[in-house]
């Protein structure tokens, strides 16, 4: 019996392992999945909506601006004040006519999401909406 070796000191041929591999791209893969559907797009951040029962999906959304529970402004993943909001803004503006989602969470307060949708309207912008989940058990 010959082994596939041709001399004892030689080293074996390393084999690479496929099957942990993919275990471990699964992983990730479901992992992200979870993360993402907690996150409201273009905020970067977990946040939960607050629901109601005349919620419509929109087709398209240029630019979503984030309020979190303690009334910081999120726009692209990063905190920003009003007057970066509206310069951001007026900026896109510039370009095209945007329209902005306010992602609220559901514990600020309503008059930081006046306060953050005063700076949208400032910025020229009249196409503003509130993002909502549906709520079937809300009432009409």
């Amino acid at each position: 019996m010959r082994s596939a070796r041709s001399s004892y000191f030689a080293a074996e041929r390393p084999r690479v392992e496929v099957i942990p591999m993919i275990d471990i791209m699964m992983f990730l893969l479901v992992f992200f999945v979870i993360i993402a559907v907690k996150m409201i797009a273009g905020t970067g951040i977990p946040m939960e909506l607050p629901g109601a029962a005349t919620t419509q999906e929109l087709k398209t959304a240029t630019i979503t601006v984030g309020v979190a529970k303690d009334g910081s402004t999120i726009i692209d993943g990063k905190t920003v004040t009003s007057d970066e909001l509206k310069a951001k803004l007026a900026a896109l503006k510039k370009d095209k006519p945007i329209d902005v989602v306010l992602a609220g969470d559901k514990d600020a307060t309503l008059q930081t999401l006046l306060a953050v949708m005063d700076s949208v309207r400032s910025a020229g912008i009249t196409s503003v909406g509130i993002a909502a989940k549906a709520d079937k058990s809300a009432k009409k």
